[in-house]
């Protein structure tokens, strides 16, 4: 069975602040999944915020390009996702994914909550 288990938000954060946000992986080895953490803020869809192929260029969305940072640690077979100089727009649920297209595999964590406020 499949799990991604996501920590780190939940809390607080004021503007300006930094989080880190844990994807820890159990069922898959993360080494051969493409890694990806989308977020859902009310009103609005699920977006991509950073993706980190299993092989390639890692990827982020533009409004988040140079605060953010994914970065994957095989040995404990988890994603994290570290987010610096945090916005109130950045408040949402994170949510982590993981995805294999050779076979179309596709699972999502239950995702994390981020509330960026003064």
């Amino acid at each position: 069975q499949v799990q991604l288990v996501e920590s780190g938000g939940g809390g607080l954060v004021q503007p300006g602040g930094s989080l880190r946000l844990s994807c820890a992986a159990s069922g898959i080895s993360i080494r051969d999944y493409g890694m990806g953490w989308y977020r859902l803020a009310p009103g609005k869809q699920r977006e991509l915020v950073a993706r980190s192929p299993a092989s390639g260029t890692t990827n982020y969305a533009q409004d988040v390009q140079g605060r953010f940072t994914i970065s994957r640690d095989t040995a404990k077979n988890t994603v994290y996702l570290q987010m610096n100089s945090l916005k109130p727009e950045d408040t949402a649920v994170y949510y982590c994914n993981a995805e294999f297209r050779l076979t179309g595999e596709n699972y999502w964590g239950q995702g994390t909550q981020v509330t960026v406020s003064s």
